[in-house]
């Protein structure tokens, strides 16, 4: 597992560890339930999200993968 320095205010630094205890949760458990929010994915876990939802509708893979573009750039747009 990779390890990440990242540098915060020390506001942020205690919101970040009260938001994590409120939770239940280690600070890197909530920053990577933060980034799966956010839709950060690696290339595999993408074509395998692709994979299942063009599995599960009529579009050939081309429609579908367009499709998956367009919407996250219209949610990314839209924060």
């Amino acid at each position: 597992m990779a390890r990440l320095t990242i540098t915060l205010s020390d506001e942020r630094h205690q919101a970040l560890k009260e938001a994590a205890a409120r939770r239940g949760k280690t600070l890197g458990e909530l920053i990577d339930d933060c980034l799966a929010f956010y839709g950060i994915k690696t290339e595999a876990a993408a074509a395998d999200l692709v994979a299942r939802a063009r599995g599960r509708s009529s579009l050939g893979i081309d429609a579908a993968e367009r499709l998956a573009v367009a919407e996250t750039r219209a949610a990314r747009r839209a924060r």
